[in-house]
């Protein structure tokens, strides 16, 4: 686009005898310019010696000497203009140079050509309507109602053709408001996507030819618009003004015979978009958003109420949403909104559930649970209630949906009366001492249940019978009435324990207990309850203190009990109860009685030694094992030697670990 040239050694002075030529070219479209900064050059008659000449397309534009522009032949500062965008630039040096002269310094530069300016039109005009002039080059344009043509520089007229296609836009008849041409048959489509409908907005000047008196009107000149299958003509001075037409798709077609004159018209067309109906309301939901009108393209959205669920037919459906279509219909139907459910309640373990109300398990129904009483009971509160909620879960007033166990309720039995014995003993009435079990084979022996699953006896009385299956009474009371069976799953004796010596007696009874967990459950009644266990904060059995053993062990010189017999018996310092050889520790009491002789015996081991709860009434006053049935002197209901028990107040951290473990 532009550019520098100097003579050889230009600042020095040039040498004598050259003959140097420079081609100098810019783009196409453009002129070069050339403008001297500098010329010094040896001067002579039409500088016949030394110069330097501009040529341009073979034509001289100048032949240039001297030293200022004083000088005939110095161009001066005056820029030289080609005609084309290209120059040659020729310098010629004589072989004598009786001064030093500088020689030449020029730029040249691209200088746009206003190709639509007359005076730069030699062969006539570019375009025939319009000329547009642009860096290095022109464009071609046509006035209102014409098209260029191929050729990019002559017009035609524009009579239709081609569709509008765009939701806005104007349309005029050829040359309007100039007259119209003759002999036109113009055909104008506007089509818009589906969805849109178009006005026709026609200005107020409107002139199409009009003969009243030859036939019916809009003969020979007429503007006819299509639309939706029907067809109307239009002419005459009176505008149509505004014609809603209903579809996204029109046609015009505008006619001229080779007589008459019509000025023509002229419309802008918008576009609305396809209404939908308004939605019907939900019940028990809402459709969102709220619109006056809802159009093409516009969504809706259906929220339930809590406690209600989107149901479309018999399907439940997450979320719901339908869009106006073009043809002016929502492409979903509106869905229900039905009442949620929490699906049946969970069963209760010995317990319970019952309606309070509300029904088929739907929102806001509310269920009570009970446990079986008397039998069962839930650990803080007579019962439980929840209430059907909208996260479709049974829930409490403090928002937990955890529905506690039913505990067996422990240590309740009928009255215990005073005076009776084990040893020569009275028998138990049906349910006083409902925890007592009994293994009635070998090894004889006894148990205390102490929840629905676990047992509690001396470990000596199944000492080897950890991997067999032994089979526990419960219930016991008369001979004629069946008792309850139970198997064993696995029996677990305190770690500590020392296991029995080698002619098959332990010559040590510390740490005689050991836990038993039935395969089943066992079925509560009046007859089959667990006992309590102590509480650990509770005082130890005191000398004194009455307690009550029971057990199918002897109860006469020689015989066992068929039949459960029990009997009340104080607890003994230790110093004054025979021990023999064997040793006695702080896991160990024993009691019995000095009087009566009571005495556990042969056949009792491993049954309880029980007393009344502390912190109850007379009423409800429920029991809890103390003791478990160890070992003693040979000869039951001695007075002097009393038996000996395992302290359970000092296994309780080992009994609730495990059975939480197993």
């Amino acid at each position: 686009m532009f550019g520098e040239v100097s003579s050889p050694q230009y600042p020095q002075p040039y040498p004598a005898n050259l003959q140097e030529q420079w081609d100098l070219e810019v783009p196409q479209g453009y002129q070069i310019q050339l403008t001297f900064n500098h010329l010094d050059i040896e001067p002579s008659p039409n500088c016949y010696y030394d110069s330097v000449s501009v040529v341009s397309d073979k034509k001289v534009l100048g032949k240039f000497c001297g030293q200022n522009s004083t000088d005939r032949f110095h161009p001066g500062e005056k820029p030289i203009l080609a005609p084309g965008n290209r120059l040659q630039l020729v310098f010629l040096t004589d072989d004598s140079n009786h001064e030093s002269h500088l020689g030449f310094a020029a730029f040249y530069q691209a200088v746009d050509i206003d190709e639509c300016s007359s005076s730069s039109v030699v062969k006539g005009p570019p375009c025939s309507q319009i000329c547009l002039n642009t860096l290095g080059s022109y464009l071609c344009a046509c006035h209102h109602g014409y098209t260029l043509r191929s050729d990019h520089r002559t017009c035609a007229l524009d009579c239709g053709g081609g569709v509008h296609s765009e939701l806005e836009g104007t349309i005029s008849s050829p040359g309007y408001p100039d007259m119209s041409p003759h002999d036109l048959d113009c055909v104008y489509s506007i089509s818009v996507e589906p969805g849109f409908i178009i006005t026709l907005n026609f200005s107020q000047t409107f002139h199409i030819e009009q003969v009243y008196n030859q036939g019916p009107a809009c003969l020979f000149h007429w503007l006819q618009v299509s639309a939706l299958g029907k067809t109307k003509k239009y002419c005459g001075g009176n505008s149509p003004g505004v014609l809603k037409t209903g579809t996204h798709s029109v046609q015009l077609e505008y006619h001229t015979d080779r007589y008459g004159q019509s000025q023509g018209w002229s419309l802008h067309y918008t576009t609305q978009r396809v209404k939908c109906p308004y939605p019907d309301s939900i019940s028990n939901g809402k459709v969102t958003p709220d619109f006056e009108e809802y159009l093409y393209r516009d969504y809706i959205y259906v929220r339930c109420n809590p406690g209600y669920k989107l149901m479309m037919g018999e399907k439940e459906i997450a979320s719901f949403k339908s869009v106006c279509q073009s043809n002016g219909q929502w492409h979903l139907t509106l869905p229900e909104c039905k009442i949620i459910d929490c699906g049946d309640p969970k069963p209760l373990l010995n317990g319970v559930v019952e309606f309070i109300s509300g029904e088929n398990n739907e929102y806001l129904s509310v269920i009570e649970y009970h446990c079986n009483e008397p039998y069962y009971r839930f650990k803080d509160t007579p019962k439980v209630r929840y209430r059907c909620e909208e996260d479709r879960k049974w829930t409490e007033d403090n928002n937990n949906d955890i529905i506690p166990p039913c505990y067996p309720v422990c240590g309740m039995n009928t009255e215990v009366s005073s005076g009776g014995r084990v040893f020569g003993g009275v028998p138990a009435r049906p349910g006083q001492i409902p925890w007592q079990l009994l293994h009635r084979s070998f090894p004889r022996g006894g148990a205390s249940l102490i929840s629905d699953y676990w047992a509690l006896t001396a470990a000596h009385v199944v000492d080897g019978h950890e991997n067999t299956n032994m089979t526990w009474l419960g219930g016991i009371t008369e001979e004629d009435k069946p008792p309850v069976t139970m198997e064993t799953e696995k029996i677990i004796i305190h770690p500590n324990y020392q296991r029995v010596g080698q002619h098959g007696y332990t010559l040590n009874f510390d740490n005689d207990i050991a836990l038993i967990k039935m395969s089943a459950r066992v079925p509560l009644g009046p007859n089959i309850r667990p006992v309590c266990l102590p509480n650990k904060t509770h005082e130890p059995v005191m000398e004194g203190t009455m307690g009550t053993i029971s057990g199918f062990g002897g109860f006469e010189q020689g015989l066992r009990s068929k039949k459960l017999r029990y009997g009340h018996v104080q607890e003994y310092p230790l110093d004054k109860c025979e021990s023999g050889d064997l040793p006695v520790t702080e896991n160990m009491f024993c009691a019995g009685d000095d009087v009566k002789s009571i005495d556990s015996c042969k056949g009792d081991s491993g049954g309880p030694l029980f007393f009344p709860m502390l912190g109850y009434g007379s009423k409800e006053q429920p029991y809890e094992v103390r003791g478990i049935v160890s070992w003693g002197p040979e000869r039951c209901g001695n007075t002097v030697s009393k038996g000996f028990y395992a302290k359970v107040q000092n296994y309780l951290d080992w009994i609730k670990e495990t059975m939480a473990n197993n």
